[in-house]
């Protein structure tokens, strides 16, 4: 309570988004998660998202993403674009929504996020049960119109209900028809359509010093 009082809280005052959508494990897409972006932007080609379990009280950090214009996305080496994913399908199909808010209202957020890129490390896999954020991070990637990428239709069916959201072919998804769509989608992105391989992290000890390497 004392901190309340006396510290201004500037980075997390600059969360002024809550987006709810869906992540995959890259490595078991089978693994999904309903998921929680609580977004700041640091300028008008890269977004910062904390993203959580819920938007209760009590939710759990689960992992950071980050967001980037395809302008952005174009400079990136293609071993680095490989752990990125795009976010066309996520937005157009009405699994990315902001929570609470008409469409109408977040139609021009929408249309610009579809053309984005996002990576998503997840530090907390609460779907097996962990008490803690054990082990290394996983990378995440988003739900694609392909399988085995598609979205869990229990899942999404639940988090329409909770938030009273149709993300139906006759709701979200009809409204998004007209959005206007990337010109193109970087192959390098979305690894694991073209390559059917996804990545896992590894950790093993290493010289102290040691240069890491990139990515």
């Amino acid at each position: 309570m004392g901190a309340q009082l006396v510290q201004a809280l500037k980075p997390v005052k600059q969360m002024k988004q809550h987006a709810c959508s869906f992540a995959l494990y890259s490595h078991d897409p089978g693994r999904q998660l309903e998921v929680h972006h609580f977004v700041s932007r640091l300028n008008q080609d890269v977004l910062q998202c904390g993203v959580y379990d819920s938007d209760k009280p009590s939710a759990r950090l689960i992992g950071v993403e980050y967001i980037v214009s395809d302008a952005i996305f174009e400079t990136l080496p293609p071993d680095e674009q490989r752990l990125w994913h795009s976010h066309a399908y996520e937005v157009k199909a009405g699994l990315w929504t902001d929570v609470g808010v008409p469409e109408a209202l977040q139609r021009s957020e929408m249309a610009g996020l579809a053309k984005t890129y996002g990576k998503f490390w997840c530090t907390w896999q609460v779907d097996r049960g962990d008490a803690l954020p054990l082990g290394a991070p996983a990378l995440m990637v988003s739900p694609q119109a392909v399988d085995p990428g598609r979205a869990r239709a229990d899942l999404v069916a639940r988090r329409d209900e909770r938030f009273r959201v149709d993300s139906s072919a006759g709701g979200l998804k009809a409204a998004r028809v007209e959005m206007e769509e990337p010109e193109w989608i970087n192959p390098n992105a979305d690894y694991w359509r073209v390559h059917g391989k996804g990545f896992a992290v590894d950790v093993v000890p290493a010289e102290m010093k040691r240069h890491a390497p990139f990515p």
